[in-house]
């Protein structure tokens, strides 16, 4: 088993007056040739948006878009027909397909808006667009989502993603998969690592806003997290 941890401090964001997004992978003006995808998985990308704020109308093809809304409520159109306000606790799967035009913005309450937005590449390009909606998802511990296992499908054979309100104190296996990678939204955790390169791996802190990725992983036991304080963390289990 292999990891590589990313302190949310260290990565780049993209700054207007009215909204922030951490990119996770390399993303417009910034690219990293070392840090383009991990497995599906492309694209990672926490956005904290002022009232009113958001995304104006833009094109997406051949990409699955998985959004869990964290806090306020997300304004959501798209040239499906679909206008919707997503509330916090919501997850909705967008498969673009041949493509479609969506626009995201914060509603206009006084409070702000935070969402985590997942691309994955799907196994299958050109299929019909399509869009999946569900609140409520999310309960005590990891719980699965969408993908598969989930309640929402994913175009991504393999990929699941996992919702994690955590217990201060609790702690909870990871799904055996040969891929993770693990986001924590709020709260500290600890990562326990049975093996690492052979030897045996000492407890990794992860604050709000780190993340980790595990890889090789398949076979492994006794992966787990543990919620130093209450906690919310998002985690892919990914095809190798």
């Amino acid at each position: 088993m292999q990891m590589s941890v990313y302190a949310g401090s260290e990565r780049f964001a993209s700054r207007l007056p009215d909204r922030v997004t951490h990119h996770s992978f390399s993303f417009g003006e910034f690219y990293d040739p070392e840090n383009v995808s991990f497995g599906p998985l492309v694209a990672h990308d926490d956005h904290h948006l002022s009232w009113g704020a958001g995304f104006e109308e833009h094109r997406h093809a051949d990409v699955e878009l998985v959004t869990w809304v964290l806090h306020g409520t997300l304004v959501h159109t798209d040239s499906l027909g679909h206008a919707s306000t997503l509330p916090a606790g919501t997850v909705q799967v967008q498969s673009a397909g041949t493509g479609i035009t969506h626009a995201e913005h914060a509603d206009t309450s006084a409070e702000p808006t935070r969402f985590v937005q997942s691309w994955l590449r799907p196994d299958e390009p050109g299929e019909p667009p399509a869009r999946f909606t569900a609140a409520g998802l999310a309960g005590p511990g990891l719980v699965a989502v969408a993908g598969e296992g989930g309640q929402l499908p994913v175009g991504t054979r393999g990929a699941t993603l996992w919702i994690g309100t955590l217990e201060a104190g609790s702690e909870h296996p990871l799904p055996v998969s040969p891929r993770h990678h693990l986001f924590v939204a709020t709260g500290s955790v600890r990562l326990r690592l049975p093996s690492l390169g052979g030897g045996h791996g000492e407890p990794a802190l992860l604050e709000a806003g780190d993340a980790v990725r595990l890889w090789d992983a398949e076979g492994e036991e006794g992966l787990a997290v543990a919620a130093v304080t209450a906690a919310e963390v998002l985690l892919w289990t990914l095809p190798a």
